[in-house]
């Protein structure tokens, strides 16, 4: 049989090519990878995996039906494992860019119990930012 590594990619369709791009890159940092416009692909670097932002109005982003929205999203939310992890620094710096950060809290990730800190994207995917696992849990 075969066992699973990790997460590979998440592909998120999306309205508004560039909020999402400016969110994921300039907020976030992650960093163009791949172009497809033919197909409306724009995959993004995220440490070992890739986010792909696929535009509702081009060709993959409309194989999916109606836009995401408040009344239907496209996930609930996704995990992004970040280090370091420094939550007084990593608040202070969502709310420079205009983000309302959720309360820290520990939570069960892949690696474990640790902290994570929830945000939500310019059109309101829910992403979690998330620690290493706390040792002593």
């Amino acid at each position: 049989m075969f066992k699973i590594q990790h997460i590979d990619h998440v592909v998120l369709r999306v309205k508004s090519l560039a909020a999402m791009r400016n969110f994921y890159e300039g907020v976030l940092g992650c960093t163009m990878e791949r172009e497809n416009q033919e197909l409306g692909l724009y995959q993004l670097r995220a440490g070992h995996a890739l986010i792909d932002l696929v535009p509702v109005d081009q060709t993959i982003g409309r194989e999916g039906g109606a836009a995401p929205g408040v009344e239907g999203r496209n996930l609930h939310h996704f995990c992004l494992r970040i280090d370091p992890f420094e939550p007084d620094k990593i608040i202070a710096y969502i709310k420079e860019n205009n983000i309302e950060p959720s309360k820290l809290q520990q939570r069960y990730g892949a690696e474990g119990m640790g902290p994570s800190i929830y945000i939500s994207d310019p059109e309101q995917n829910l992403v979690e930012l998330k620690g290493p696992p706390d040792e002593s849990k």
